[in-house]
């Protein structure tokens, strides 16, 4: 093969390689678009105005589309509220068709729990129909960083075609700094700042009324499988987890997981793992352990089980031994 005829190959597999990663080739379109292509939405009612869905208690991946967290919306008289976006576009216009089979009503607002990829890429389908798009005001920080177009370079490889080229980031056009009301078809949908904790920006919604009693808690809680922990700050986490005992929602719907039908009692899972990381990580930085060593020699028993705990527990202990090494530069703030 000459070297003109070489290099003309090569140029052709790299516009097809350019095609497939953009998701223009037919099939990839098809993939992307096809209702069929995404696992079912399920849409479950909780009370006689709360509707949600649940995702798959696994972390993210192609086998589940993306579709790992959970969301729900708000039916009123004079419009809908919808509480998280989910993991991709193609999962925004599925939610949004879903709610569409449910009432007539149209979307008025979108409360975004925090800004992890896995709760607003689907913003992109509501952002089209101008709603209101509500979240904490200390996401403005995370915007401003370079972690959410590395996180968007990330989801196109590992989550395309579901997440491609034309998937991009939807930025709020709402910011909260404290408590807020959303009045809407005589519904009170109390929005609660309460990071920093999962994120710094975790915002969670009451709805209130008779016969709802609803708490969407985001990320704050996970509900039958191991929390995703990462950078968070686990002492502030733990904090915030405190104050949710002084509400008394009837029931929890939670970032991941099943439906809490005794929220307090729920609220253990989360509290117990991130005080079991803490301690035995304090322990192991106290002593001058290793990582390696003080992992191997931790009891995981109690939640060794649980879906997620092969994907996200190391990286949830070896962060949070940086963090005890943090706070242990910190006397005014050492402690469990």
């Amino acid at each position: 093969m000459t070297a003109r005829a070489l290099a003309g190959r090569r140029s052709a597999l790299t516009a097809t390689a350019a095609l497939v990663a953009a998701g223009s080739l037919s099939g990839t379109t098809r993939a992307a678009t096809d209702p069929a292509a995404l696992p079912p939405l399920t849409v479950l009612r909780l009370t006689p105005s709360v509707y949600w869905v649940q995702g798959d208690l696994g972390p993210v991946s192609r086998a589940n589309r993306g579709f790992n967290s959970n969301a729900g919306f708000v039916v009123t008289p004079a419009g809908v509220v919808v509480f998280d976006a989910l993991g991709t576009p193609a999962l925004g216009r599925a939610l949004l068709q879903a709610i569409r089979r449910v009432t007539r009503q149209p979307v008025r607002h979108v409360v975004v729990s925090h800004y992890h990829a896995d709760h607003f890429y689907g913003l992109q389908a509501f952002a089209r129909t101008g709603v209101q798009i509500w979240a904490g005001a200390k996401v403005r920080d995370y915007l401003a960083s370079p972690a959410p177009v590395e996180r968007l370079v990330e989801r196109r490889e590992s989550l395309a075609p579901w997440v491609d080229r034309d998937s991009r980031i939807v930025p709020p056009t709402r910011f909260i700094e404290t408590e807020t009301v959303i009045a809407l078809g005589g519904l009170r949908m109390r929005l609660l700042p309460v990071g920093p904790a999962h994120t710094a920006e975790d915002l969670m919604m009451m709805v209130e009324g008779a016969g709802e009693g609803v708490l969407f808690a985001g990320d704050l809680v996970f509900a039958g499988r191991v929390p995703f922990v990462g950078e968070a700050d686990s002492r502030a986490w733990l904090a915030a987890i405190e104050r949710l005992d002084r509400l008394t929602p009837r029931l929890m719907v939670t970032g991941h997981g099943p439906v809490s039908r005794d929220p307090l009692a729920d609220l253990s899972l989360t509290r117990d793992y991130l005080r079991h990381v803490r301690s035995a990580m304090a322990a192991a930085v106290s002593d001058m352990t290793p990582f390696d060593e003080a992992y191997a020699r931790t009891d995981w028993s109690r939640f060794a089980d649980l879906p997620a705990f092969h994907a996200a527990n190391r990286r949830n202990a070896y962060n949070t031994y940086l963090l005890m090494e943090r706070e242990a530069l910190q006397p005014d703030r050492r402690g469990n």
